[in-house]
This record gives structure tokens, C-alpha cells and sequence, in this order.
């Protein structure tokens, strides 16, 4: 009888340790890792259809406020970056989830100009989803940091 009592209380203390994650976390990952597996495959249409009709974005690249972009503007916007940087990549860092609306991103962007010149940025994203889509877009770099 002790070692069944001593059995069901570590049992309870080791799962009363653990941080529950918020209902939607789960499903914010997935379609966050869905999200940079097509921005690595550059599919920029399927990429831009994971977003609401108009997101929020602040972007360095936009200006220094929130602006609303369509799924066509986002469409234009990685379209020209892939231009600009033919191999460019996204590699995850780490996801933290907060909340059930929202997940932060750190990641590494890489990419090679057709000069030649390649470049390495640490990113980090703060994603809002509503409805299983992409509704806010926080993205924070220095761009004048140091390059490779």
C-alpha cells in the first residue's frame, strides 16, 4: 500500500511540474513549422494563403510601424527578396508559445546575392493567429549587425 501511495504522489508531483501549454500551442507550432517549410521551399502563393485576408506586419523592410499587407503584397514582397537572394533559408532556432494566439520564433535567416556576397541575420517573429491563420506578423532584426 505504501509503494502505490508513494507511486500515485511522484506521479502527480512530476505532472503538476509540468508548465501546461495553452489549447492552441500544439496547433500554433504546427502551422508556424508549416509556414518556414514553405518559405524554404519558396512556395510564396501557399505561403501568402496562411495569412489572413490583410495581416498586421511590422517589418524593419515596411517602414517603422504596423502596416496592413495583402496576401498578393506578401506574395510580391518574398518574391522580390527571393530575387534579390535565390537560396535564401530560414532555419528555426527555437518556438515559444504564449498564449493561444500567439508564438514567438527566434530563427536564422541566411541567403547569397547573385554577386556573390552571402548573409547571415538572426530573427525573431512574433506570429498572431486567429482561425488557424496568420493574422500578425512582428518581425525584429538589425540589419546593420555584423555580417559573415
Amino acid at each position: 500500500m505504501k509503494i502505490l501511495l508513494y507511486t500515485l504522489f511522484v506521479s502527480l508531483l512530476l505532472t503538476a511540474c509540468e508548465r501546461p501549454q495553452p489549447a492552441g500551442a500544439a496547433s500554433n507550432e504546427k502551422i508556424v513549422r508549416q509556414y518556414f517549410d514553405l518559405f524554404n521551399r519558396h512556395d510564396w502563393s501557399a505561403m501568402a494563403a496562411m495569412y489572413t485576408d490583410t495581416a498586421n506586419f511590422k517589418d524593419p523592410s515596411l517602414g517603422s510601424g504596423v502596416v496592413k499587407q495583402t496576401r498578393q503584397q506578401t506574395i510580391d514582397k518574398y518574391t522580390q527578396l527571393n530575387e534579390a537572394f535565390p537560396d535564401v533559408h530560414d532555419e528555426i532556432v527555437a518556438l515559444y508559445p504564449s498564449g493561444e494566439r500567439h508564438i514567438v520564433v527566434e530563427f536564422v535567416s541566411t541567403g547569397t546575392a547573385p554577386d556573390g556576397s552571402a548573409f547571415t541575420l538572426p530573427i525573431c517573429t512574433i506570429f498572431t493567429l486567429e482561425g488557424g491563420l496568420i493574422a500578425g506578423d512582428y518581425t525584429y532584426y538589425d540589419n546593420f549587425g555584423e555580417q559573415p
